[in-house]
């Protein structure tokens, strides 16, 4: 049997008294358990926690604007200029008058429509206004739309580069009209048509005037055919056409001097220029692009007149129109040489210079 464990005198004293018997002494070892199993724990492994990296969601880049979108943003100071302030002087007008037409004169006039176009679209607008068709201001605005797109559509055509081969496009203009620029990007974009294209630098009194063309040709994957600065132009020519043929190239565009149109030796050299080329061509150049910078408002029907003279010009490239509110310029330079409007800038980018439609350019002009 057991032997029941001893007790001490107090503690059986107390157990006496009490009534209760005490608890038995707890052991050193189990004193020790709970503080031994709280070591464990804090010696246990901490779980794994795994780190996600956060969700990144790309922003979604807006749309780029089509070029219709574009040209209504490059045109908006012309449009501010014109057809706003025509806005404001038709506000409120419950009739339209001749007092009415003789300001939007002015208005045309100063937004460099020309005198001559626009004295012509004032008396078209007259002979409405007789026939009772003026009849609020939305109705002028419509009638004036309707007038300028009929004289921007009667010279109008699209540049055919497939009926010549090597198609030789001179393009000729004063110096700072982005003439060269305006070189570089045809070629981008012929390229990009599948053609093969070839550029002549006849600009050899500009200072790095056939580097600036040679880094364009870069761009593009196109040859370059230069000689050294402040050689003959002609003998530049000569050698590009030369190799054009040679080369079974589709396009040759020569880049030329820019030359103020008051200067006569340096339009007899474009004279000599042609000669080269149409001797080594017959037929060619095939068309001279005229470059014209929108912002010199006036000045660039002088141009115009000038160069079609001394150069035959065929068509125009009109630049730079989205820093200008002289847009009103491409109907003037259009009707009033009866030439066709080819290309217009309105950015700096590549795909800012675009076969020109009146149509297009009307709308734009006139959208709110």
């Amino acid at each position: 049997m057991e032997q029941p464990k001893k007790k001490g005198f107090f503690k059986g004293l107390i157990d006496k008294i009490s009534g209760v018997p005490s608890s038995p002494d707890i052991s050193l070892e189990s004193a020790q358990e709970p503080q031994a199993e709280m070591q464990n724990t804090l010696r246990r492994e901490p779980p794994e926690v795994k780190i996600v990296a956060p969700v990144v969601v790309e922003p979604v880049p807006p749309a780029k604007p089509g070029f219709f979108e574009r040209l209504k943003l490059g045109l908006q100071k012309t449009k501010d200029g014109l057809i706003g302030r025509i806005d404001t002087l038709v506000l409120g007008k419950k009739e339209i008058d001749a007092d009415t037409l003789e300001e939007l004169e002015e208005i045309l006039i100063t937004s460099d429509v020309g005198v001559k176009t626009t004295v012509e679209l004032i008396r078209r607008l007259e002979q409405r206004l007789g026939r009772n068709e003026l009849k609020d201001g939305e109705a002028l605005k419509s009638a004036l739309k309707e007038e300028i797109l009929q004289r921007l559509t009667a010279h109008h055509s699209v540049l055919d580069i497939d009926n010549r081969q090597p198609f030789v496009l001179l393009v000729i203009g004063v110096n700072g009209v982005g003439k060269t620029t305006t070189i570089g990007k045809l070629a981008s974009r012929f390229t990009a048509s599948g053609k093969k294209v070839l550029l002549a630098a006849a600009d050899t009194f500009r200072a790095a005037a056939s580097e600036q063309l040679v880094v364009w040709g870069e761009r593009s994957g196109v040859d370059v055919i230069r000689h050294k600065e402040g050689a003959d132009p002609s003998a530049v020519v000569f050698d590009a056409c030369k190799a054009a043929v040679a080369r079974n190239i589709d396009i040759l565009i020569v880049d030329t001097a820019g030359r103020m149109h008051t200067k006569v030796n340096l339009m007899e050299e474009m004279k000599k220029i042609r000669r080269v080329i149409d001797r080594e061509i017959p037929g060619a150049p095939h068309e001279t692009l005229l470059v014209v910078d929108a912002a010199t408002g006036q000045n660039a029907i002088s141009q115009t007149r000038l160069f079609k003279e001394a150069a035959g010009v065929t068509g125009i490239a009109l630049t730079k129109l989205d820093g200008t509110a002289k847009g009103g310029i491409v109907v003037a330079v259009s009707h009033e040489f009866a030439l066709p409007v080819r290309y217009i800038g309105v950015g700096e980018t590549i795909e800012d210079l675009r076969d020109f439609s009146p149509q297009e350019f009307t709308d734009a002009l006139f959208q709110a």
